[in-house]
């Protein structure tokens, strides 16, 4: 039976040391917050990767601060039990920490959200540490980091080189003591990942980084069936694309026939308002 009381970031601590695996699914609108709050996943992440899974861009660098305000209000209004967390978008921490605070009071106050996510280790370790220190709760993300994408040559795996599994062990560290809650770990080989879980009190979340992590993060498009390409890490829970494609089809079949609305519908719906109440 699902604990219905609402997960706070310490609940994942616990979680970590008590060997629970944690469940996370990105979120986007209120039916789908409502959904994935009710079947109980411990937090629902309010991606930026809403700018390439519903909005239609090729990457997350498009994304505003405003979007995700928006988008976040409308995940907390479907999420009664779950941690609501935001991604922080692409310029809106990297500034300056006065403005990385400023944009992620807006997430936390007008989007309602529990704690952002923001990119990157060391370069981004002071901003994190100014953001924890008047009390708003961090999650760092290591790995594949999409809001590099032109840095990094694309969306590739990371941490296959020596030299660059130690700089992301060393970076994982650095947030650890820099106050974040909880680590992503993107597209690094399992082993890295197993190692970086086993040197830090904080819990990892591990999307395609094996099966090590103190938990596990999908984009629920990708495992839902609603995406056409997907990596190959995904395992996909549902066909949603082609239930919902053969639902719509069978819609304008019925309109085109008249099957839709039915003919007692029709005719009732020409009845006297008298004759309907009567009956």
């Amino acid at each position: 039976m699902t604990d219905s009381r609402p997960v706070r970031i310490t609940d994942l601590r616990r979680k970590k040391q008590a060997g629970e695996k944690i469940t996370m699914l990105t979120a986007y609108d209120t039916p789908t917050a409502r959904l994935l709050d009710g079947a109980g996943l411990d937090v629902l992440l309010v991606g930026d990767s809403v700018g390439m899974v519903m909005l239609g861009h090729d990457s997350t660098l498009p994304v505003t601060l405003d979007a995700m305000v928006h988008h976040t209000a409308a995940v907390g209004r479907g999420a009664v039990r779950a941690l609501v967390v935001a991604d922080m978008p692409f310029l809106s921490y990297q500034v300056t920490a006065a403005e990385a605070i400023r944009n992620a009071g807006r997430l936390l106050q007008e989007g309602g959200a529990a704690a952002v996510k923001l990119e990157g280790g060391r370069p981004v370790a002071d901003v994190v540490k100014r953001l924890v220190d008047i009390g708003i709760p961090v999650m760092g993300h290591l790995g594949l980091r999409p809001q590099s994408v032109h840095q990094l040559g694309g969306y590739m795996r990371r941490g296959t080189e020596t030299r660059e599994a130690e700089a992301i062990i060393e970076d994982a560290a650095v947030l650890e003591a820099a106050g974040v809650f909880a680590v992503v770990l993107e597209s690094i080989p399992a082993a890295l990942a197993r190692t970086i879980t086993g040197q830090l009190r904080m819990p990892t979340i591990g999307i395609g980084a094996g099966p090590d992590c103190d938990g596990q993060v999908l984009v629920s498009a990708d495992m839902l069936g609603l995406a056409d390409r997907v990596p190959p890490f995904v395992r996909r829970y549902a066909d949603l694309q082609g239930t919902i494609a053969a639902a719509a089809r069978a819609f304008a079949d019925d309109v085109r026939s008249g099957r839709f609305p039915e003919a007692a519908g029709r005719a009732a719906l020409k009845r006297p308002a008298a004759t309907r109440n009567a009956s």
